[in-house]
């Protein structure tokens, strides 16, 4: 099984990206899954259910979230209407569910996104609950399991890795925007700190650098805004597992203004 998976997509210069490129990488790299993070698709901040139409029509199958999940009130009422979830480790009460099963030939899946803990929404422990909710999709004879760990701190995923990474197929990290230079296979898992995101890449993690710039100058905040035209980045971690859910190859295919692919293999740890 091939699956894609790509990371914050951020406005509309991130959903152009995945309109210009994921049909043509589907097909050359005959991906049966592709996931992607949708908290900031929509300007930024959340996910309209325009912008949901948009991505799903462009050829992703399922999209996790993160603490900007709800930034875009109407999304919660589209958790039962569209292949969407948020961090399974929000409040019981909140609306949507933190994984999603699906079948993939012939092959039961679970998709789980979880959120850290470090500058995030107050939730509960992504630790003691992965734990036991790997546990139970194992129960139930899922052997392909993929995390997307929406999390600041690149220790909080590093660790998910030593915890559950033995039991799951893949621990994909989002969030920072910042893709991370640690594409591995650990022990059968493939895990990468952080994606990076599909956007703009001449600001500041996909927004105009104007706002941030003059908070770190001078202390005042004001409403981050996005650059539609902006040197434009687009991210993907493909990767491959064998019938028992063990990662057997994985790579970043990275472009830049639509410029050749630049291509990086994983390397094996164990």
């Amino acid at each position: 099984m091939k699956i894609g998976f790509i990371g914050d997509i951020v406005g509309k210069p991130g959903r152009s990206g995945i309109k210009r490129h994921l049909k043509r990488l589907k097909q050359e790299y005959a991906l049966d899954l592709v996931i992607a993070n949708y908290e900031n698709a929509s300007h930024g901040f959340g996910l309209t259910e325009k912008n949901c139409k948009e991505l799903l029509n462009y050829g992703i199958d399922v999209m996790s979230g993160g603490n900007h999940s709800f930034d875009k009130k109407e999304i919660v009422g589209m958790f039962d209407r569209y292949p969407l979830i948020r961090p399974l480790n929000y409040p019981k009460a909140t609306p949507g569910k933190g994984i999603y099963t699906t079948n993939v030939n012939d092959t039961k899946v679970a998709i789980i996104n979880l959120m850290g803990h470090y500058t995030m929404p107050l939730v509960d422990n992504p630790f003691t609950m992965i734990v036991d909710n790997v546990a139970s999709l194992k129960e139930q004879g899922y052997k392909h399991i993929i995390i997307d760990m929406h999390a600041e701190a690149s220790a909080e995923k590093n660790a998910l890795l030593h915890i559950v990474g033995e039991d799951v197929s893949a621990i994909l990290g989002t969030h920072t925007h910042v893709a991370t230079d640690d594409l591995q296979l650990y022990n059968g898992c493939c895990y990468v700190t952080d994606v990076g995101l599909s956007g703009c890449i001449d600001g500041i993690i996909g927004m105009k650098k104007e706002i941030p710039i003059a908070r770190f100058l001078q202390g005042i905040s004001n409403h981050h805004d996005i650059d539609d035209r902006c040197k434009q980045i687009f991210q993907m971690i493909v990767f491959e597992l064998d019938d028992e859910g063990i990662a057997i190859d994985a790579k970043r295919i990275k472009s830049i203004d639509n410029q050749a692919y630049i291509i990086t293999d994983a390397f094996r740890v164990l």
